[in-house]
Formats: structure tokens, C-alpha cells, sequence
């Protein structure tokens, strides 16, 4: 509720201006921002933070505030790309990367990726960020996606006994469930960019 207050103060509104909207009232956006502020708080309470950690939420951090300025501004897609990528590489060059992926087939095990982590973690991040945001366009699929693909980050980090993780996963998907009853149809806000 008090994003969405934010939102038509700052004019961060969705207006439906064609006929492919289903919509028919103007919508405020920046749902993104209380996922994001729920899953910032709790992850600051309960997680242990250390660098990576830390480098993880400050990507996130200039991905919001980029979001915050699209929903408001509207700014066009090579920006909001370029962002996206220096948002990315900042948990990447703090050593948060895909070194590695397993493939069982393989007598190997796996393909490790050397100095290629580096690119192939940023576009990872910048395709996932884009993913979510094109599936937004339905009232609670995003949310809704985002907290199945968290649950079972979640109970993966469990199996693997990665209990940081686990905290960590379980805090986005806390955010996007609570994100949720405000985007079911018909929705009282949007997730926005």
C-alpha cells in the first residue's frame, strides 16, 4: 500500500492508452520496489552478509532504482540495457559467476568455464531480468512464476545444505507471495520494470 501511494505521487501509473490492455482504470507500477524492499529487509535481518552477498544486493539496488526511473520516464531499451549489464557485472566481478555447468553424460562431469564466467554470468542476470519482465504482462503471473522458481532455489540450497542461501531464497519468494494478493486480477498494482 505504501508503494502504491508512492507510485501515483511520483505519476509511476500503468494508463491504459490501447485495446491489448485488460485494464480499463489507470494502474500504479513499482510493485517491484516492495518486492524488492521486503526481500532487502529480511535478507539484512536473517542472512549472514558478507562480500558477495553485499555485491548481490547492490546489483539489485541499481536494477530497482533503474526500474523506479522506467516505470516513471519510460526510457528507451539501449539505456535500460547498458544499466542492466553494469547492474549485473557488479556480483560478477565481486565473484559471484557460473564457473561451471555439470552435464552427467559427460565423462568430465561438466564444462568449466574460465574467463568466459565472466560474460556468461552478466547475460545470465541481464536475460533472467528481461524474462521476468516480459512475462509481467498477465495480473500475478510474474510474482507467481518468481515464487515457484524461488521455492525451489529454495529447497535445492536445502538439499545442498547451503542454509545462507536458503534464507536467501526464501526472502524473495516471501516478497513475491507477498507482492502477490495486490497483483491478482484485477490487480491493484503492477510490478512495473
Amino acid at each position: 500500500p505504501l508503494v502504491k501511494r508512492l507510485a501515483y505521487k511520483i505519476g509511476a501509473v500503468d494508463v491504459p492508452k490501447d485495446k491489448r490492455r485488460m485494464h480499463t482504470d489507470s494502474v500504479p507500477l513499482l510493485g517491484g520496489l516492495a518486492i524488492c524492499l521486503g526481500f532487502t529487509v529480511s535478507t539484512l535481518i536473517f542472512a549472514k552478509i558478507d562480500y558477495k552477498i553485499l555485491s548481490v544486493l547492490a546489483g539489485a539496488m541499481v536494477m530497482v532504482v533503474l526500474g523506479v526511473f522506467d516505470d516513471k520516464y519510460a526510457l528507451g531499451a539501449k539505456l535500460k540495457l547498458v544499466i542492466q549489464i553494469l547492474a549485473a557485472a557488479i556480483p560478477v566481478f565481486a565473484g559471484v559467476r557460473i564457473e561451471r555447468i555439470i552435464l552427467p553424460f559427460l565423462k568430465s562431469g561438466g564444462i568449466e568455464f574460465g574467463w568466459l564466467s565472466y560474460p556468461i554470468t552478466i547475460l545470465w542476470i541481464v536475460a533472467l531480468t528481461n524474462a521476468v519482465n516480459l512475462i509481467d504482462g498477465l495480473d500475478g503471473l510474474a510474482a507467481g512464476v518468481s515464487s515457484i522458481a524461488t521455492f525451489s532455489l529454495f529447497f535445492i540450497a536445502i538439499l545442498a545444505g547451503e542454509t545462507n542461501i536458503a534464507i536467501i531464497t526464501a526472502a524473495l519468494a516471501g516478497g513475491c507471495l507477498g507482492f502477490l494478493p495486490y497483483n491478482f486480477n484485477p490487480a491493484k498494482i503492477f510490478m512495473g520494470d
